[in-house]
């Protein structure tokens, strides 16, 4: 028997973005533990914002387990919310109702900031550096720093040793910000390895010294850009069947669905999306094929696959949850398929 190392994670009560809290303890297994094999945890929810001094008590449901490279016999246990009687999803439980379906694909693209002493890692003590351009993929000193490739390098490692679905990193357009990627089979699954991706990166952030800032647009109204989420999606019917006519009728359903869409996009997403920095206004939608200004992009490759593939909504933020967002583009593309079933 082994002393394993259960780092159960959950979202807390914070409105409009709830927060990663984490919290350690030791089981003896024999092996490295099962989903099954990990027990409901109680915590003390009037410190999260999800209970009352009175009546603090809420439990930790695991639903994913990953390997923790960073700690002997480490684990990373994804836990839902739930209410005392062990069953009844808490209030603040995003995950617990939404839409889920193995055929649907996910792909995020997360932007963040590093922060330092309150600025952008790179940024002088006062004013600004050198103007956007030379950052985006860049490489050397001046451009990245030398700390930033670092933190983005170990962060890789660990989320692929945990078994996360990571796929890639790059230094974005501001100095300071960067992306990396998550792919994911299933709204919730995708949603799970996301939210520990970036556990694991805040975590990082603390042996560097660092912060990482979510906010989608940080530096305000300045001509510097903000941070998406961008959400690469397709389902089953969209990869293998597709057509003009069914996409059509998509992108009418995304348009009337506009606002639902925007509500749980993330915050302030008014200051992100203005139809500068490559974003369409978050009051209006529309598509375009390779338009990296559209609410929509359509691939070249969808097009001459006679409307088959993914797409690429690009109005979710940086600090948009992944459960909400995932389950909203599900919903859409599932009232189209409603309507198309009651029509035949």
């Amino acid at each position: 028997m082994a002393k394993y190392k259960l780092e159960y994670l959950w979202l807390d009560g914070y409105k409009p973005v709830p927060n990663l809290r984490g919290k350690t303890q030791i089981k003896e297994y024999e092996s490295f533990p099962t989903l099954e094999q990990l027990p409901l945890w109680g915590f003390d929810g009037s410190s999260t914002k999800q209970a009352e001094g009175r009546s603090s008590d809420c439990v930790l449901k695991p639903v994913s387990v990953f390997p923790d490279s960073t700690r002997t016999n480490g684990v990373l246990v994804m836990c839902e919310v739930i209410m005392p009687d062990g069953v009844t999803p808490h209030s603040t439980n995003a995950r617990a109702t939404i839409l889920d379906d193995p055929g649907a694909w996910f792909g995020f693209e997360q932007e963040y900031f590093f922060y330092k002493n309150g600025r952008p890692l790179g940024f002088p003590e006062t004013g600004y550096p050198a103007p956007q351009g030379p950052y985006y993929t860049g490489v050397g000193y001046s451009n990245v720093g030398n700390m930033a490739r670092q933190i983005v390098e170990e962060h890789l490692d660990i989320c692929l040793a945990a078994g996360i679905n990571h796929e890639g990193i790059n230094a974005e357009v501001a100095k300071g910000q960067w992306e990396f990627q998550i792919f994911g089979k299933g709204s919730k699954k995708a949603a799970d390895e996301m939210w520990v991706a970036r556990y694991i990166l805040q975590r990082l952030g603390e042996k560097y010294g660092v912060d990482i800032e979510y906010h989608c647009k940080p530096l305000g109204n300045t001509d510097w850009n903000g941070s998406g989420m961008h959400a690469n999606f397709s389902t089953t019917y969209m990869r293998e069947v597709g057509g003009k006519d069914y996409f059509e009728q998509l992108m009418a359903a995304f348009e009337a669905a506009k606002d639902d869409h925007i509500a749980v996009y993330g915050p302030d997403n008014h200051m992100r999306l203005t139809g500068l920095h490559e974003t369409q206004s978050i009051d209006m939608f529309s598509w375009g094929i390779a338009d990296r200004g559209a609410s929509i992009r359509v691939p070249h490759s969808f097009i001459k696959n006679d409307y088959k593939g993914y797409l690429e909504d690009r109005r979710p933020n940086s600090q948009g949850d992944p459960y909400q967002i995932a389950s909203q583009i599900l919903k859409t593309i599932s009232s189209v398929a409603l309507a198309k079933s009651v029509a035949a």
